[in-house]
């Protein structure tokens, strides 16, 4: 499989949780000033690792906890939006690139 492939497939990921999140997550810890700003997805494409940056530090941990807790949801619509084989197995990360870069 080539690295282009799982490129294209790591951004649809990313646009996809993106909306799904946005749009499809009702949980009143999902809240702030946050994105989606990366994917990585295994060449297996059996897992997919998703950075989150939140803006507001007093908002990451309850974010985190509400996108970790809504995994399974997520890859289930996941799964019924992309045709691929497998929804991957979802895992957030933080991402403390934006930040750094205010800080700085």
């Amino acid at each position: 499989m080539s690295y282009q492939r799982i490129d294209r497939i790591s951004e649809e990921v990313r646009r996809e949780v993106d909306a799904i999140i946005r749009d499809e997550l009702h949980d009143p810890r999902v809240k702030g000033t946050y994105s989606i700003t990366h994917a990585d997805v295994t060449r297996d494409l059996r897992y997919a690792k998703i950075y989150v940056s939140v803006l507001e530090e007093a908002d990451r941990e309850p974010l985190m906890a509400a996108l970790k807790k809504a995994a399974g949801f997520i890859r289930h619509e996941l799964g019924k939006r992309m045709i691929i084989r497998y929804a991957p197995e979802i895992l957030f990360a933080l991402d403390h690139n934006i930040e750094y870069g205010v800080h700085i």
